[in-house]
């Protein structure tokens, strides 16, 4: 998923797919497994997030669903939540959705990251649910010298975003284990994602470079754009003449995975909305401004088929849909299909203050209000916040000041504590002067 979590609690929101009923909380949610003796599969998720809106039209339904449902003690977690953020943070979740699946013992079983095919889907949840991907299973095998395990382990410490503790464990390993393992091209493609992180992690553009050039060498299948991402963002300042040969390389790899894996009758690759954009942004850094709107113009074109003008048919579909036209600067189009949003999707904050939002940024404040103030009717914990920041600046615009520092004081004292960084972020929308 593109660009993950920027975070925008109530159940008076609809989530971002019709609520499966089930446990209040995530502690409800493990307390039930204990006793029922059943695995607890946590979906990780919110309103806004477009990926979400996929796994609940074209994954999470029909007879597999319900059969799954049979064994298992299912809860949705809201990144908006106070208390489901906080499980998030222990978890070390970075990705929405991300499913994981932990023992009516408390361990984890492992976890799935982002929007799956159907097909891929429940076949990986079974994985996980035989007990098999248990990180302490994994390290057992692999100090028997099984490669197979130790890629596995290190695979784990990648889905769970631990790059260096994956590197420190793999250093654990007997000295003969890790020579071998060294000359297997699966352990040593997920070593390379594990310095990548580590990289990421440093802030270090040279290594992030360096690590995902690497990468993209090997057969990543559906992880393609998201890496390729992290070597235009690490490559960014350097000059073109530096930059762009470098990058070149990548388009061959890239044109065919779009080819073959996205714009297909049946695609293999479930988030097209990361595919489609990370080809916009490497044909932009390669100076290509043609093929940027091409690759734009196709993937609207498409959506617009795909919907047949029905908005509800497809939410994530119609969500990028917005986000093409966002991307390719399509104005008057853009302006009449979020209103269309707003009016297909009018149970929550979200296309209310996605609207507004532009407004505001494009200098229409006293357009762009309204529709905030209609989504702060609808928002939710971490999501107040986000819309207050506009209504904040919008205000401030208008020469409103008073009113704004009102709503600051009053969002920071109802969601500060739950969640500081945005707060603090909140708190710093008015210049000093007015605050």
């Amino acid at each position: 998923m593109k660009r993950l979590l920027a975070a925008a609690l109530l159940t008076l929101v609809a989530p971002a797919y019709a609520a499966h009923e089930g446990p209040a909380s995530l502690d409800a949610a493990l307390a039930q497994g204990k006793r029922e003796h059943k695995p607890v599969l946590v979906d990780f998720q919110a309103v806004w997030c477009y990926s979400c809106y996929y796994m609940a039209s074209h994954v999470l339904n029909g007879k597999e669903w319900d059969d799954l449902g049979k064994k298992i003690v299912f809860y949705e977690a809201d990144a908006d939540k106070p208390a489901d953020k906080a499980w998030m943070n222990k978890l070390n979740v970075h990705f929405l959705p991300t499913y994981v699946a932990i023992g009516p013992d408390g361990e984890e079983l492992g976890r799935i990251l982002a929007e799956q095919p159907r097909e891929k889907f429940y076949p990986e949840v079974a994985s996980l649910l035989s007990g098999d991907s248990r990180l302490s299973h994994q390290k057992d095998e692999a100090v028997k010298g099984s490669l197979a395990s130790v890629a596995d382990v290190l695979d784990t410490y990648q889905l769970r975003y631990q790059g260096k503790e994956g590197m420190a464990w793999f250093d654990t390993l007997p000295a003969m284990v890790r020579n071998v393992s060294d000359k297997d091209k699966r352990v040593a493609l997920v070593k390379q994602k594990l310095l990548l992180l580590e990289a990421k992690a440093d802030k270090n553009d040279k290594g992030i470079a360096d690590a995902a050039t690497k990468v993209l060498a090997g057969n990543i299948g559906c992880d393609r754009p998201y890496v390729l991402d992290d070597l235009i963002e690490s490559t960014s300042a350097q000059p073109p003449a530096t930059r762009q040969p470098s990058l070149s390389l990548q388009k061959p790899a890239y044109d065919d995975y779009l080819a073959t894996q996205i714009f297909t009758a049946l695609p293999a690759c479930a988030d097209q909305r990361s595919a489609v954009l990370t080809a916009a942004d490497l044909d932009a850094a390669l100076g290509d401004s043609a093929g940027e709107q091409a690759v734009l113009r196709k993937a609207i074109n498409l959506s617009r088929e795909k919907l047949h003008g029905d908005l509800k048919s497809d939410r994530n579909l119609a969500d990028n849909l917005r986000v093409y036209l966002v991307r390719a600067k399509a104005g008057d189009e853009l302006d009449t299909l979020e209103k269309q949003l707003i009016a297909a999707y009018p149970d929550d904050y979200v296309y209310n203050y996605r609207y507004g939002r532009r407004l505001v940024e494009s200098g229409k404040f006293e357009q762009g209000l309204p529709y905030l103030e209609t989504a702060a009717k609808k928002a939710y914990g971490a999501n107040t916040i986000s819309v207050a920041t506009y209504r904040v600046k919008a205000l401030h615009a208008l020469n409103r000041d008073a009113e704004a520092r009102k709503l600051v004081t009053a969002t920071v004292a109802a969601q500060g504590s739950a969640f500081p960084e945005q707060a603090k972020k909140l708190q710093e929308t008015l210049p000093t002067s007015s605050s």
